[in-house]
C-alpha cells in the first residue's frame, strides 16, 4: 500500500479519519504489511502483501485476521491486540 493513501482512507463502518497506520514491513514508500487503526471504533484492518483489508464486520475472515494477530502480536500495539473487534485473541 502506498503511504500517500493513508491520507485519503476511512474507517468502513464509521467513516474516521484519520487511521492510524502501524507498519511493520516496509519498501521504499509501500507499506508491505501492517495495520490501520480506527480510534473512534477500536477496529484494525491489516495490510496483507501491500493490500490494506478494509471490510465491514460482516465480510471479515476470522481465521486470516486472528492468524494476522497472532503472528504479530509482539510487535502491534496494545490497543490493537487487546481492542481487536470483532475477534479477541
Amino acid at each position: 500500500m502506498k503511504k500517500i493513501l493513508l491520507d485519503i482512507l476511512v474507517c468502513p463502518m464509521d467513516k474516521y479519519f484519520p487511521l492510524e497506520c502501524f507498519e511493520l514491513k516496509l519498501r521504499a514508500d509501500n507499506i508491505e504489511q501492517g495495520v490501520l487503526y480506527c480510534r473512534k471504533c477500536n477496529r484494525f484492518y491489516p495490510i496483507i502483501d501491500e493490500i490494506p483489508i478494509m471490510l465491514p464486520d460482516e465480510f471479515r475472515s476470522e481465521e486470516v485476521e486472528k492468524k494476522f494477530l497472532i503472528d504479530n502480536k509482539e510487535r502491534l500495539p496494545g490497543k490493537i491486540i487487546n481492542n481487536a473487534l470483532p475477534w479477541h485473541i
